[in-house]
C-alpha cells in the first residue's frame, strides 16, 4: 500500500510540473501552423525510436524544453535568455525562441541529465540526429568533442566525463549560412535573407537527441547492400577488432538465412527466392545483428533490409542504338515524383510530429507518384524509414553550398570542365558531408539514386565528384547535375529543367534521360499563406479545374515524351513553401489544390505508360 502511496505522491509531482513547463513555453511569431505544431506536447516531443535501422531497447529522450542564450561568438555561457523546444531550429516558431542566429554569433543550449542507475558498468552516448552547424559538445564544464555539418547524425562518447547524480550538458552552436552569399558550407535553401525560392535559415539542433548505453565492446554502424542478381544480402558491422558478428535475416518472425563474418568484413546473407521491394510491394526482411567474441554475446541489435537493385537497361557502347531506362529489379520503371523541400510552416526543417513526417510520404503515395525527389536537403532517419515502409523511390539531392551559379548556366550542350572555382575549404566541407550523407543513407532501400549537384549552384569539380560517388557507391545511380551544368562525366542520368511545361534541353544516349523539375502551378489559398509577402507560382490559376487541366496537359506532353526515351519527371512541388504557392498542398498541410482521385489516376497512367 505504501508503494501505491509512494508511486501516486510522484506521479501528482510531475503532474503538478507540466502547466509551469507549458508556461515557459509557447510558438514564436504569427505565421501559420500545421494541426501537429498547434497540439504539440512540450513534454513529449517526437518521442519515436530515431535510428529505425539500428534499434536497441534502451534509451533516453533528451528533446523537450533546454535553457537557451543567444552570445557574441566567442563569449561566454553566462546566463539563459529563455527556454527553446529541443530539437527545433532557433529560427523556427515551435522552438519559442523564433530568432534569426548570426554568422558572428553563438547559440548555447544547456540542461542537465540523471545516468541510470541500471546503466552502470555501460558506455555512455549521447546522439545528435542533426545540429546545423558547428557544434561543441560541453559535458560537466569540459569540452568533449567538435562536429561539422547540418545534416548528419553523430555519436559521442561522454562516459569518462559524466559524475555521480547531475550531470550538465551545454551545447554551443556556430552557424553562417549564407553569409555574404559565400561557397563555405553546404546550407541548401536556407538564407537569412529569405527570399523567391530561397527560405528562412536554420540553425542549432533540428533532430533528436538522445543517450544510450552501450557495452564496453559495441556496434558502432551497420552497412546493408542487397545483390539482387544472387539473392543475397550484405551486411557489414562497425565494431573493435577481433570480434565476430551473426546476422540473421527473418521473415515474419522466421529465420530465412543467416551469416557470420569478422567485424569490418561483409557476411554475405543467401535468400532462396527472396521477395523483392519496389513501390508496389515494398516488402522488409527483419534483421538480428549479434556482435561476439569467443562465443560470447557483446552487443546486440535489430534492423531490417530491403532486397532491390536499381540500374540502368543500357550504357555505353551498349546503348547506341537503344534508349536507356532506369530499371528497379532489372525492370524498366518510369520515376515520377514530386519536388520535395520538406519545410514546415511552424518547425521549418524539423516536422513537428513523426505523424506529420509520414503524413507528406503518404499524400504522396496516395497521389499516384512513385518516387520523391528530397530537394537539397537531408531528413531525418525515420523519414527514410517510411519512405521504405510505404513504398516511394527516393532521389537524394546534395545540399548545395550556396544558392549561386559558379560560372555560366550551360543547358543546352555538353561541357567538358566546370568554370566555377571554389574555395579549399568548401571544396573539403562539400566533400566530407557529402560522404557522411552517403553513409547516413547507404542502407536505406528506398534511396535508389545520389544528386550532388542541382543546376549550377554551388557546382563545381563534377567529373571528379561523379567519379568518386560511382567509386564508392556503385550500386546506385548518380544524377551528376539535376538541371545542368551537363559535364562530360561518368553520371547515369542526364536531366532538364523546364518551367512550367515539360521540355527536355539535351539528350544523351548511353543514360536515362528525365525532366528533374517542371511544372510549379500557382493556386493561392486564402488563410493558408506564409506571410505578407507577394506569393508566386511559374503559372498562377484562381481554381481547381483550370488548374488541374493544365496538369492533365503537362502529363500529356510527358506520355509523348516516352517514346522519345524521356524515363522519369518531377514535378514541382509537393507543397506551397514560405512565399512560393505552387505546391499540391498548402504550406500547413490543411488544402490539396487538386482532385486527389484524378490526380492520381492520372499519375498512374503516365507511370504505365513506360513498357
Amino acid at each position: 500500500m505504501m508503494n501505491n502511496v509512494l508511486r501516486l505522491s510522484v506521479c501528482a509531482a510531475v503532474l503538478a510540473l507540466l502547466p509551469a513547463a507549458n508556461a515557459q513555453w509557447k510558438p514564436a511569431g504569427e505565421q501559420i501552423m500545421t494541426k501537429w505544431g498547434k497540439n504539440i506536447d512540450v513534454n513529449n516531443v517526437l518521442p519515436e525510436y530515431p535510428r529505425p535501422q539500428m534499434v536497441r531497447p534502451t534509451w533516453k529522450n533528451l528533446n523537450g524544453l533546454w535553457d537557451y542564450a543567444i552570445t557574441k561568438a566567442g563569449a561566454g555561457y553566462e546566463k539563459a535568455d529563455g527556454k527553446i523546444l529541443v530539437p527545433f531550429a532557433v529560427e523556427s516558431a515551435l522552438s519559442g525562441v523564433g530568432k534569426f542566429l548570426k554568422p558572428d554569433q553563438s547559440l548555447w543550449y544547456e540542461r542537465n541529465f540523471e545516468i541510470p542507475q541500471e546503466w552502470e558498468g555501460k558506455k555512455i552516448l549521447l546522439n545528435f540526429g542533426a545540429v546545423d552547424w558547428k557544434c561543441t559538445v560541453i559535458v560537466n564544464g569540459k569540452n568533449w568533442a567538435t562536429h561539422t555539418g547540418g545534416y548528419t547524425p553523430f555519436s559521442v562518447d561522454i562516459t569518462d566525463a559524466l559524475v555521480k547524480g547531475q550531470n550538465n550538458l551545454k551545447i554551443r552552436v556556430e552557424d553562417a549560412t549564407d553569409a555574404n552569399n559565400e561557397l563555405v558550407q553546404p546550407c541548401g535553401k536556407q538564407a537569412l535573407n529569405p527570399k523567391g525560392c530561397f527560405y528562412t535559415a536554420v540553425s542549432g539542433i533540428w533532430q533528436t537527441v538522445w543517450l544510450e548505453p552501450v557495452p564496453q565492446r559495441y556496434i558502432r554502424s551497420l552497412k546493408i547492400t542487397p545483390d539482387v542478381d544472387k539473392s543475397a544480402l550484405n551486411v557489414s558491422v562497425r565494431a573493435p577488432r577481433g570480434t565476430t558478428f551473426t546476422v540473421e535475416v527473418l521473415d515474419g518472425g522466421k529465420v530465412v538465412a543467416k551469416a557470420s563474418a569478422k567485424s569490418g568484413r561483409e557476411a554475405v546473407a543467401y535468400i532462396k527466392n527472396p521477395k523483392l521491394w519496389s513501390p508496389d510491394s515494398p516488402f522488409l526482411y527483419d534483421l538480428k545483428i549479434k556482435l561476439e567474441n569467443g562465443g560470447e554475446v557483446l552487443d546486440e541489435v535489430t534492423s531490417y533490409a530491403g532486397m532491390r537493385k536499381i540500374s540502368l537497361s543500357a550504357k555505353g557502347r551498349a546503348a547506341v542504338n537503344t534508349v536507356s531506362k532506369i530499371c528497379l529489379n532489372n525492370k524498366p520503371i518510369y520515376n515520377y515524383g514530386p519536388l520535395d523541400q520538406g519545410w514546415w510552416p511552424d518547425g521549418l526543417y524539423t516536422a513537428p510530429s513523426d505523424e506529420a513526417l509520414k503524413f507528406d510520404i503518404e499524400k504522396t503515395k496516395k497521389w499516384g507518384f512513385n518516387m520523391i525527389r528530397k530537394h537539397i536537403k537531408v531528413e531525418p532517419a525515420r523519414w527514410y524509414y517510411h519512405c521504405d515502409k510505404i513504398g516511394i523511390i527516393v532521389w537524394q539531392d546534395m545540399p548545395c553550398c550556396s544558392g549561386r551559379y559558379t560560372g555560366p548556366w550551360v543547358r543546352t550542350e555538353l561541357i567538358k570542365s566546370d568554370d566555377g572555382v571554389v574555395s579549399k575549404a568548401t571544396n573539403l566541407n562539400y566533400k566530407k558531408e557529402f560522404r557522411q550523407i552517403i553513409d547516413s543513407l547507404w542502407s536505406f532501400p528506398s534511396v535508389v539514386v545520389w544528386v550532388p549537384f542541382n543546376e549550377n549552384w554551388g557546382q563545381f569539380n563534377t567529373t571528379e565528384i561523379v567519379a568518386w560517388t560511382k567509386k564508392y557507391d556503385p550500386t546506385r545511380l548518380v544524377n551528376a547535375a539535376s538541371g545542368g551544368n551537363y559535364l562530360v562525366c561518368d553520371g547515369d542520368i542526364i536531366d532538364s529543367h523546364h518551367y512550367p511545361e515539360p521540355k527536355f534541353h539535351i539528350f544523351e544516349r548511353g543514360k536515362a534521360n528525365v525532366i528533374g523539375e517542371f511544372g510549379g502551378l500557382g493556386f493561392v489559398q486564402e488563410g493558408h499563406t506564409w506571410a505578407n509577402r507577394k506569393t508566386w507560382g511559374y503559372k498562377n490559376f484562381k481554381d481547381t479545374p483550370s488548374m488541374q487541366a493544365k496538369y492533365d496537359e503537362f502529363i500529356g506532353m510527358l506520355k509523348n515524351l516516352v517514346p522519345l526515351g524521356i524515363c522519369g519527371a518531377v514535378y514541382t512541388q509537393t507543397t506551397d513553401v514560405e512565399n512560393e504557392t505552387n505546391g499540391i498542398m498548402t504550406y500547413d498541410r490543411e488544402v490539396v489544390k487538386f482532385d486527389e482521385e484524378k490526380l492520381r489516376q492520372t499519375n498512374k497512367s503516365l507511370i504505365e505508360s513506360l513498357k
